[in-house]
């Protein structure tokens, strides 16, 4: 058999994730936090990018700076969808002040950009370069930082005493022996933040090498201590502790305490024959649980807690429309030096591993401009489709999904969820995370305008905050009024939002509200 080969070209178009295609898109999604530590990464392993310190510039004109902390600012005027637009600050990232720089001339025609509050001329003081040796700064005589008499407040502020601080500052009067304090050690490292004991008695009797009977014993001396309800193992332990204390763990509230779950589901009726006591007494009993802490350990410091900080912020235009800014706090700034690149052999190798180093630092420079003027377009088409939802609240919120935002941006949809993962965006309605403006769309009766999913649930909220006891609503009466409000909504739907706004049934609502009421005196 003869066998024959034949060429054949053919043309088609791949798409190739790159590295720098790839670490453009990890950079879109990272909150100002991720960046910030990728920055400083990069900053280590790259000798040609350096973090501006705040005092001033540090190269001088051998130094190109790229600072995407520029003012970027975008201005809509008039409301609605018919909203016309114009820049008050136009985007501006990179930027040089080397004349040897001829490549940059682009970005100077393109962007307009102001950099008043970039270096001003008076202010307060600088910060220190060195900030390691700050403390030791401090203690020298004639030394001001700090307050203007020389003394940092922050030397003298007390921190809040922790859970762990509190417990062992007890343990001394509570425990004597040597043996008891190890048990105590060890039960203490096993407490939550929340004052619970995460840890199985007969294994810690096995790892200490006693019995289950002698741990036992010590934690009934640690349950004594201080804040009540410390130690314990399980809610109804807590709450028994508690009580105990009080002296109110009597028979019936034993019951009480040991049958929660029917407490949670309002099963009164249950309730109250397994307990033993008529109505009035259960009510007296349930207004005692409430004033009980499921977390004892809850006010005391349980490490530092993190703000968050805004990525963009939105204020109302002094000519109408809304003012839109990127925050400065949460940008990076980096700085490119192209006199060290100057300065080296234009031969060897240390030539080509700094061609790759500017080569690398040009591409990150480029990609945190991309991802700026990406967010600022992201929040700026936002701001104009939820205007309603700025002027006059969550009622207004107008169903949005990816799509209609990167239509309109002429982006794909993929960008626009990466830009709207965990950013967030400060309004005059207060701090919401750009995914919270994007929901479902409901229809309406008479085929007017749909409505959002969310305006929908704070619309079913709201009615259930104004029913009173004698007048609870069903879910098919919530149907009933959002259909004369104009929303068509099924009562699975209704069901499934109010279930997922963790509020009870019609059922469970109204025998809580009854009980308050005779609780109250009503």
């Amino acid at each position: 058999m003869a066998l024959s080969a034949n060429l054949f070209l053919r043309q088609n178009q791949s798409l190739v994730m790159t590295p720098q295609l790839m670490q453009s898109i990890q950079l879109l999604q990272m909150t100002h936090v991720e960046l910030s530590q990728f920055i400083a990464q990069e900053v280590e392993k790259n000798p040609l990018l350096e973090v501006p310190s705040g005092d001033g510039e540090t190269g001088g004109d051998a130094i190109s700076r790229v600072e995407d902390e520029t003012h970027f600012s975008q201005v809509t005027e008039g409301h609605g969808d018919n909203a016309s637009e114009h820049q008050a600050g136009d985007l501006a990232s990179d930027w040089y002040e080397s004349g040897s720089t001829a490549s940059t001339g682009r970005l100077d025609d393109e962007l307009d950009s102001n950099f008043g509050n970039v270096f001003p001329d008076d202010g307060p003081p600088q910060r220190l370069d060195a900030p390691e040796l700050l403390s030791q700064w401090k203690s020298m005589p004639g030394s001001s930082e700090g307050t203007a008499e020389g003394y940092d407040l922050d030397d003298f502020v007390a921190s809040r005493i922790s859970l762990r601080d509190h417990i062992e500052s007890q343990i001394p009067f509570t425990v004597a022996s040597p043996s008891d304090r190890l048990i105590s050690g060890h039960l203490l490292d096993q407490l939550t933040d929340a004052g619970y004991l995460q840890a199985d008695i007969d294994e810690v009797a096995v790892l200490l090498g006693t019995t289950a009977t002698e741990v036992e014993r010590v934690l009934a001396a640690l349950q004594t201590l201080d804040p009540p309800g410390i130690f314990a193992r399980n809610l109804a332990e807590c709450l028994a502790i508690q009580l105990k204390q009080k002296d109110r763990f009597d028979p019936a509230m034993e019951r009480l305490v040991a049958h929660l779950d029917l407490l949670a589901r309002r099963d009164f009726p249950t309730l109250k024959r397994l307990c033993g006591v008529d109505e009035e007494d259960l009510i007296d009993m349930l207004a005692e649980i409430r004033q009980l802490n499921p977390k004892p350990g809850s006010s005391f410091d349980a490490g530092v807690s993190e703000a968050v900080l805004p990525d963009i912020v939105v204020r109302q235009g002094t000519g109408g429309g809304w003012q839109i800014e990127l925050n400065p706090d949460t940008l990076p700034r980096v700085l490119v030096n192209q006199s060290y690149m100057s300065s080296v052999s234009k031969t060897g190798e240390d030539h080509a591993f700094l061609a790759e180093c500017l080569q690398n630092a040009n591409w990150l420079t480029r990609s945190l401009d991309q991802r700026a003027k990406t967010i600022m377009k992201v929040a700026t088409e936002i701001v104009r489709q939820q205007d309603a939802f700025l002027v006059s609240g969550v009622g207004h919120l107008r169903p949005l999904n990816l799509k209609t935002v990167a239509d309109a941006i002429k982006m794909h949809e993929s960008t626009v969820s990466r830009v709207t993962t965990n950013k967030y965006m400060l309004t005059p309605r207060g701090l919401f995370e750009l995914k919270y403006f994007f929901s479902v769309s409901i229809g309406t009766v008479e085929g007017g305008d749909n409505h959002s999913a969310e305006a929908v649930r704070h619309k079913i909220r709201t009615l259930i905050a104004q029913e009173s006891s004698d007048a609870v609503l069903s879910d098919d009466d919530i149907v009933d009024m959002l259909r004369k409000a104009g929303v068509d909504l099924a009562r699975r739907t209704v069901a499934k939002y109010r279930e997922a706004m963790n509020i009870p049934s019609s059922v469970q609502r109204r025998r809580e509200k009854r009980a308050l009421a005779k609780a109250a005196g009503f």
